[in-house]
């Protein structure tokens, strides 16, 4: 009988990732969909769900730039990559990390283990920037944190090899998802369920309103063309009504909050997982 292979080996996450679907899986699975022969995942983040799925085919696309180039060297430079980090796992402390924090050049490996370095040792994981465009998330409080997960590397690395990887405008999907051959996961920054739950820091512009709608409108879209859709959003009226309006199929979905600055909004919420089919 052949044994179950290493969790080590499977492909899944390298980074850390506020907001990333890796416990929800299991209340995922169920809606995935039976067949389809390339995926597209517009708002790439960690890609719990492109891991999960392992596909044969895929389209990753984010429109965070150091994201995309950190990817692409994880696909297709992992040794170089695996190598720098070891430096930094060596030199980590306080003072190297606001130095490694402050600095914005090299090539794009250096920018590659730059942005995994601060991933695994900034506050939870978060990706924020300024309106300057500049990384302002604080150290985190690790003793001994993780920072060159090799093998974790090398099976992301392996998964990712025939995926096309390249920073984009989610609306860019609409470029290619043309059929039922085509399944399109989409997790956008949520819609805020308070006035003061906006997160503004991913790309140093907040996705508003408008931009919730314009999401709404390319869910239509493919969705007119037989594309399978899956969204997922915060449990708000807003989200609820856009939807509901392109007769989209809306389930909710029990979610743990662990990033809130008030830590009386920290614990069980719910969310929602909406599908076209």
């Amino acid at each position: 009988m052949v044994g179950q292979i290493p969790k080590e080996t499977c492909p899944r996450p390298f980074l850390k990732w506020a907001g990333g679907k890796s416990r929800l899986i299991p209340q995922y699975k169920t809606h995935f969909p039976k067949q389809y022969k390339t995926y597209y995942e517009p708002f790439l983040g960690g890609g719990a769900i492109f891991f999960h799925l392992h596909p044969p085919a895929a389209i990753l696309t984010d429109i965070n730039a150091e994201l995309i180039t950190t990817y692409r060297c994880v696909r297709d430079q992992i040794e170089e990559l695996i190598n720098l980090l070891k430096e930094h796992q060596k030199r980590h402390n306080k003072d190297y990390y606001y130095d490694v924090r402050a600095y914005l050049g090299g090539s794009n490996l250096e920018k590659a283990a730059r942005f995994i370095y601060l991933n695994k040792t900034c506050f939870n994981g978060l990706y924020r920037v300024n309106s300057q465009g500049k990384f302002n998330v604080p150290l985190g409080r690790y003793k001994n944190p993780n920072i060159c997960s090799e093998d974790v590397l090398r099976a992301a690395s392996a998964g990712l090899l025939a995926a096309k990887i390249k920073q984009a405008d989610f609306t860019d999907v609409l470029n290619h998802a043309t059929s039922s051959d085509d399944f399109v996961f989409l997790d956008p920054p949520y819609h805020p369920i308070s006035n003061t739950s906006y997160f503004t820091g991913y790309n140093g512009t907040s996705f508003l309103e408008e931009d919730q709608e314009r999401l709404r409108d390319t869910c239509a879209e493919l969705a007119r063309r037989g594309v399978k859709v899956m969204v997922c959003n915060s449990d708000c009226e807003l989200v609820r009504k856009l939807y509901n309006q392109i007769n989209f199929k809306i389930y909710p979905i029990a979610a743990s909050r662990s990033i809130n600055c008030n830590i009386k909004n920290r614990g069980m919420i719910y969310e929602l997982l909406i599908t076209s089919y």
